[in-house]
């Protein structure tokens, strides 16, 4: 049986959870009532900073969900995304629209990556 390791554990969640090699980061969501596009820039630092922590990278990310609040922010959001993402390493990804933890939340993306 593989070990489970924890990062950045809480008494509600983790931000990351590691086992056989794949890394599963908790849903990210930014400083409320910011632009979107700045939400989704400190959304994916974050992902950077937290798969860094798992011995990963965004190049091993292998599916991606992101919720907006509010699909009229889709292309807004998609700008951020495609300059971010490495082209050759684009995941499997879903977006859909839903309502978030708070109403100044606009996006949350949910990341699972291979390890390196």
């Amino acid at each position: 049986m593989s070990d489970i390791t924890r990062i950045e554990t809480g008494p509600r969640m983790s931000q990351a959870a590691i086992h056989n090699g794949l890394v599963y980061l908790a849903g990210q969501v930014a400083k409320p009532g910011a632009p979107v596009a700045e939400q989704t820039e400190a959304v994916l630092a974050e992902i950077d900073r937290l798969l860094a922590a798992a011995g990963s990278d965004k190049t091993r990310i292998l599916t991606a969900q992101i919720w907006m609040a509010d699909m009229a922010d889709f292309a807004e959001m998609n700008r951020v995304w495609d300059q971010w993402v490495p082209q050759g390493h684009t995941p499997a990804r879903a977006t859909g629209e839903s309502k978030l933890a708070t109403p100044d939340y606009k996006v949350e993306i949910i990341i699972v990556a291979a390890q390196n």
